[in-house]
């Protein structure tokens, strides 16, 4: 009983150190991810007041925060979105893909990491936040901007690419032969090429089975399905977080736009717990030795997500204001990113630093995004007036 005394104690003063912490990251006007991770850092091993009656149930609840932030990401789309946004967004996402992914894969080589951690930290250097920039979007205005649908495009790209790269990297985690590891991308491509014909053809048949107009039976059905979803998912040696993701593309209509509403608070819960997770896995004291690199990954993902954004909506005719917010836009990476650490770390086959660069990394970028996209409109305006010729 003194144990339990002890883990509630642990428990609820970490959600309510947490509930103070989302206070002042809205109040200051950032996302709230870099502050759960260093409360992680100052409350895990190497920190400050080390928490150990917590371990179990935090590790299985940031296993359901990972799984209700794709799922809920899969919500936001329609399987007809993904496959017209992928038509009109194919070539400026490879042009992403390969800027993005370069820098954190040759770091990591640079470092001694191998092939594997190489592989890890392209996936932690490519991939934005989609949360954040929703969040920054939204809080801007900027929702109906001529730019915003070709910020949404280059998402739905990396949504994508994530549903092919994460079982790779799971296979090569677990030490999978070459054919081991095609096996898995094929059951992968399998998966999702009948996930996407169910949503396209039966989305509303799926849609039918988990809606409810009592909000609890409501919650209990998309709870469980996405955790039954991602437990098969993870069985096939599919990601269990692309298993939730597939599943939200498969809910279409009102009973998507409810399961958000309804899961919005859950997902906020458990992925502060992630988050919280992820600090308390990685020794703060790691840290210094790897934040000229993660400063350095910062400064040069920047500029090559500027760039994406920039060729993304000239493509498209959105003139240079645009263009520079459009850029400014995909700057800000997070949950994603760190997911992909997790991964890597808790599989054991790389670097316990890549941890440490992985939080250092996030924790600059999930500051640098929304403040980028903030600033990107006033300066851009300041440059063009220096710009102008003056009259003579």
């Amino acid at each position: 009983m003194h144990d339990t005394a002890i883990s509630l104690i642990e428990l609820g003063a970490v959600f309510f150190g947490l509930g103070l912490l989302g206070r002042l990251a809205w109040k200051i006007g950032i996302s709230p991810i870099p502050l759960y991770l260093l409360g992680g850092l100052a409350f895990g091993s190497g920190g400050l007041i080390p928490l150990h009656g917590i371990d179990e149930f935090a590790s299985l609840a940031g296993e359901i925060g990972v799984i209700l932030l794709l799922l809920l990401l899969g919500l936001e789309y329609s399987a007809n979105e993904l496959v017209t946004g992928m038509r009109r967004a194919w070539l400026a996402g490879l042009l992403d893909l390969v800027l993005n992914a370069l820098p954190g894969a040759a770091v990591a080589l640079l470092l001694g990491w191998g092939p594997v951690g190489a592989i890890a930290m392209a996936g932690v250097t490519y991939i934005s936040s989609s949360g954040i920039i929703a969040k920054v979007l939204g809080d801007l205005g900027r929702l109906g901007n001529r730019e915003t649908p070709v910020v949404l495009s280059i998402l739905v790209f990396e949504d994508l690419a994530m549903a092919v790269y994460l079982p790779i990297l799971t296979a090569l985690l677990a030490g999978a032969t070459l054919m081991g590891g095609l096996t898995a991308v094929g059951v992968s491509l399998i998966v999702i090429t009948i996930v996407l014909v169910i949503a396209l053809k039966f989305g509303r048949y799926v849609s039918m089975l988990v809606d409810s107009p009592e909000p609890e039976v409501f919650l209990l059905r998309v709870l469980g399905a996405a955790l039954l979803v991602a437990g098969v998912a993870s069985q096939l040696q599919v990601s269990a977080a692309v298993g939730a993701f597939l599943l939200g593309i498969a809910i279409s209509g009102s009973t998507a736009e409810n399961a958000t509403k309804l899961l919005e608070p859950l997902r906020d819960l458990f992925a502060a717990m992630f988050f919280v997770v992820f600090g308390l896995n990685t020794n703060p004291t790691t840290i210094p030795p790897v934040l000229g690199w993660a400063v350095a990954l910062a400064f040069v993902t920047t500029l090559t997500k500027v760039a994406t954004g920039w060729f993304a909506a000239r493509q498209q005719g959105i003139g240079r204001m645009g263009r520079a917010r459009a850029g400014a836009a995909l700057v800000a990476r997070g949950e994603f990113s760190i997911v992909i650490a997790g991964l890597a770390v808790a599989a054991g086959a790389v670097e316990d630093e890549l941890a440490a660069l992985a939080t250092a990394y996030v924790l600059l970028m999930a500051v640098l995004g929304p403040v980028a996209a903030r600033v990107v409109e006033p300066v851009a305006r300041g440059l063009q007036r220096k710009l102008q010729p003056r009259p003579a």
